[in-house]
């Protein structure tokens, strides 16, 4: 393409915008709208998540051993599962005595002085640290399979729960993503068959002179261009703002929900929902201004 040409299809995109203002408002609104309400909901997915991630990497399978198993035989099985395991995100040896030390702080307090001698003497175990809880039932069947194990404890409800948790964010992100796409470029065909009707006549003339294809259709693909990126852009300069704002309300007016929420900060969220949003907006845009041009305008 020319650079005259880019300029005009540009310049041409631009004015469609002007000649069908209140339909163009009300593509941009209701784009802004859509993305602002996506923009809000991925904000809030993404700091559940974290909430769910965090969790998760709390949980662990607790591995106990047969009564005479040595130190040496349960760091050999430490280091089969971590290399052999993938699943696997840590271990954690545990003596008797840590185990027993740690047995007194929590229940004994000042009444463990009775004691001589360390009653839990085979409670030496691994703590197993996943990195996905979903992979819990297939990593214990594993280890109840070797020899020198036990006992195997593993929290399943709260693996279940988490796992769960983790689906239905995936399915109802999905569904809004799918709505909101399609109210957009619906609208946006509104708006550029609109602007096809406005500039019937000088079509056909453009037509008659023998101006090509393109050079008749690219003005309303810029148009529907401009439309998404203009519609993507507000609602992110107002999210910005807006959980910016949230967040320092949340920590200085609750300040026992922001301890156990640790909101992500907004350079975070913004990584990835700046281009998201952006590449939504443009996208629905060409998207939508194209099957309408391709459908209505036969050059």
């Amino acid at each position: 393409m020319r650079i005259s040409s880019f300029f005009y299809t540009l310049g041409q995109g631009i004015k469609n915008l002007g000649r069908n203002k209140w339909y163009t408002l009300a593509s941009i609104a209701t784009i802004g709208a859509c993305l602002f309400l996506f923009g809000i909901f991925y904000s809030i997915v993404t700091n559940f998540q974290n909430v769910v991630k965090t969790a998760e990497e709390g949980v662990s399978i607790t591995v106990f051993f047969n009564e005479g198993v040595s130190e040496e035989q349960i760091l050999a099985v430490k280091s089969e599962l971590e290399k052999n395991r993938p699943e696997v995100r840590e271990i954690e040896y545990v003596s008797a005595d840590v185990a027993w030390e740690g047995f007194k702080e929590e229940y004994l307090g000042e009444y463990a002085d009775g004691f001589t001698e360390n009653p839990l003497a085979d409670s030496a175990n691994l703590q197993i640290y996943l990195k996905d809880v979903s992979m819990q039932p297939a990593l214990v069947t594993y280890i109840e399979s070797i020899d020198v194990v036990r006992e195997v404890n593993r929290s399943e409800v709260t693996a279940n729960t988490l796992s769960g948790l983790n689906i239905l964010i995936a399915y109802v992100s999905a569904g809004i993503i799918i709505i909101l796409l399609l109210v957009s470029i619906f609208l946006i065909s509104n708006t550029v068959t609109m602007g096809i009707a406005v500039r019937k006549d000088e079509i056909n003339i453009m037509k008659y002179i023998g101006a090509t294809d393109f050079f008749v259709r690219a003005p309303f693909v810029v148009e529907g261009i401009l439309i998404g990126m203009i519609g993507s852009a507000i609602p992110l300069v107002i999210i910005y703002f807006v959980y910016t704002h949230a967040i320092e309300y949340v920590g200085t007016k609750f300040t026992m929900l922001s301890s156990i929420l640790n909101f992500l900060p907004v350079e975070v969220i913004y990584n990835k929902l700046l281009p998201i949003s952006l590449a939504i907006g443009i996208g629905i845009g060409f998207l939508g201004s194209f099957a309408t041009v391709k459908k209505h305008l036969h050059v």
